[in-house]
């Protein structure tokens, strides 16, 4: 399915212009997405890193992108059939948007889901996508807050404080776990108004593949000198939950652009907020301890809902959207 991006491959053009299967497609990049929490809290504890070591993480974070970034090059060329090359010109502004979206979120998004539940953390990625909704009025003439932006802002705000409440409306936050988290929402916004400027030389996928090549050989770089012998263990099922996370990461992105292709930004966008529903779900569903409680479940509501209503038929650039959901 990924490599039926244009119409006259495969038939594929039907398919990703009827309004069933782009919802199923919508649908199934959202929980890709979502499905990474698990993955992720799991992977940390197969692995044997301990939730302190910095270098570790950040190394698998660098390890996860890099083979995203080789899948997805291989897309370009074996399945677009389009050249990877990019001018020097545009490649300090690729090593930046590398550094943004993928180096510090990722530093962000690893080392403070390892210090907060996996739904938890499901949900408070989405405010990544409440921060370039703020961002873009200041930055776009054509993009600015309305009144109902600003409901499904403060919906969707809502529910991330109430996750933060705790069972019993304690507040419960730190900045290693909670405070990453909404850094790196934050850090992902900001370089989603730049892969926006830059789209407009590079094509995204070639654009997606170099922020994640860049991104992940400097986080390999920053991490590796500070890995301490035996900080991961490779198990046979370690390796697995590697090799999904970057599958996941390259197969979302890539069938994302190819409905986005072909179908109304705003209406596709709607869907996203299945990520952090897929997310919390899946993270009670596979780790240990993690049980959805009746103020969970409420902050997911109204996070589900505060998405759906500040993207619902807005016309977000395609080249943003692509990179709302990295995970």
């Amino acid at each position: 399915m990924i490599l039926g991006i244009h119409k006259e491959e495969h038939g594929l053009g039907h398919l990703l212009t009827n309004k069933y299967w782009v919802i199923v497609i919508a649908l199934f990049c959202a929980v890709l997405w979502g499905s990474a929490f698990p993955v992720l809290k799991v992977s940390y504890v197969e692995l044997g890193i301990a939730l302190d070591d910095r270098s570790a993480i950040i190394v698998l974070a660098g390890i996860r992108f890099f083979l995203a970034s080789l899948l997805i090059f291989i897309l370009i060329v074996v399945g677009i059939r389009q050249s990877p090359k990019v001018s020097g010109k545009v490649l300090p502004q690729l090593f930046l948007l590398g550094l943004l979206q993928i180096s510090l979120q990722y530093f962000f998004f690893y080392n403070g889901l390892a210090h907060t539940s996996g739904m938890k953390g499901a949900i408070l990625s989405s405010v990544g996508i409440f921060f370039v909704v703020i961002i873009a009025h200041f930055v776009y003439t054509d993009d600015r807050l309305d009144w109902r932006k600003i409901i499904g802002l403060i919906t969707g705000f809502t529910g991330i404080v109430l996750i933060n409440s705790g069972q019993h409306l304690t507040f419960a936050f730190t900045w290693q776990g909670e405070g990453f988290m909404i850094l790196s929402g934050l850090v992902s916004a900001i370089g989603t108004i730049l892969a926006k400027r830059i789209s407009k030389e590079v094509h995204p996928f070639v654009l997606t593949a170099w922020q994640m090549l860049l991104g992940s050989l400097l986080l390999i770089a920053v991490g590796l000198p500070g890995l301490k012998p035996h900080a991961m263990v490779f198990t046979n099922k370690a390796l697995i939950l590697l090799l999904y996370s970057a599958f996941l990461s390259a197969t979302a992105f890539s069938l994302w652009y190819a409905i986005l292709k072909y179908n109304k930004a705003g209406e596709i966008s709607v869907y996203k907020f299945m990520t952090p529903v897929s997310g919390a779900m899946l993270s009670a569903l596979f780790i240990p301890g993690e049980h959805l409680t009746l103020n969970m479940f409420m902050a997911l509501a109204l996070v589900a809902l505060g998405v759906i209503v500040v993207n619902y038929q807005t016309r977000i650039p395609k080249e943003a959207l692509l990179r709302q959901g990295p995970y």
